[in-house]
């Protein structure tokens, strides 16, 4: 399989790299993806920058890896926990921002990864911008699927609320704006699916 632009190349981890992406992980969401080297991540994750470069080739395949790993990890997490609530769309959607909060609070105390790494790469040739504009693609689809069900006269509109009720959350809680934005999104989105 090619690389595109929606299927960006990816590397397989050996133990070293899967080292050298924690720690490239960690650096990038807490200091930016600009401001961290790759002297820092080589530094941290104990290999040499040879190693670095033999397995990722560059510092934009790492951030590839990087946000690719983070959105592998997001669907996963949200995939349990729509499961745990069953077929209703209703409570689909709303268990979204439930997941979200409770990725907020475990993972992303910073806010969305995605829309941090968006401040820093908004051009759209650098290989990790597909996967940036991909996952929140593919959450717009998401919302969507439930609106279909939920509103399916006013889907594209109910989507795309649920989607900036979300999406304005997560920036909201990175700022920390005020306490608690993700629960006021939740709230927001039950009123607009009652």
């Amino acid at each position: 399989m090619g690389t595109t632009a929606q299927n960006p190349r990816r590397i397989t981890m050996t133990p070293a790299a899967r080292r050298a992406l924690t720690a490239a992980g960690r650096l990038f969401y807490e200091r930016g993806i600009h401001a961290v080297g790759v002297d820092l991540i080589s530094a941290e994750a104990g290999v040499t920058k040879k190693t670095l470069y033999d397995r990722f080739g560059s510092k934009e395949q790492i951030v590839v890896e990087y946000l690719a790993d983070r959105d592998e990890r997001w669907r996963a997490f949200l995939a349990e926990r729509l499961d745990a609530v069953g077929p209703d769309p209703r409570e689909s959607a709303l268990a979204v921002f439930d997941a979200s909060r409770a990725w907020a609070e475990e993972f992303s105390p910073r806010g969305c990864s995605m829309v941090n790494a968006h401040a820093e790469i908004s051009d759209a040739a650098h290989p990790a911008h597909p996967i940036i504009t991909g996952q929140k693609r593919w959450m717009l689809a998401l919302f969507t699927r439930f609106a279909e069900e939920i509103t399916p006269a006013t889907a594209d509109a109910t989507a795309r609320t649920l989607m900036l009720l979300h999406e304005g959350a997560l920036v909201a809680h990175g700022l920390g704006v005020f306490p608690d934005a993700i629960a006021q999104a939740r709230e927001q989105a039950r009123l607009l699916l009652a």
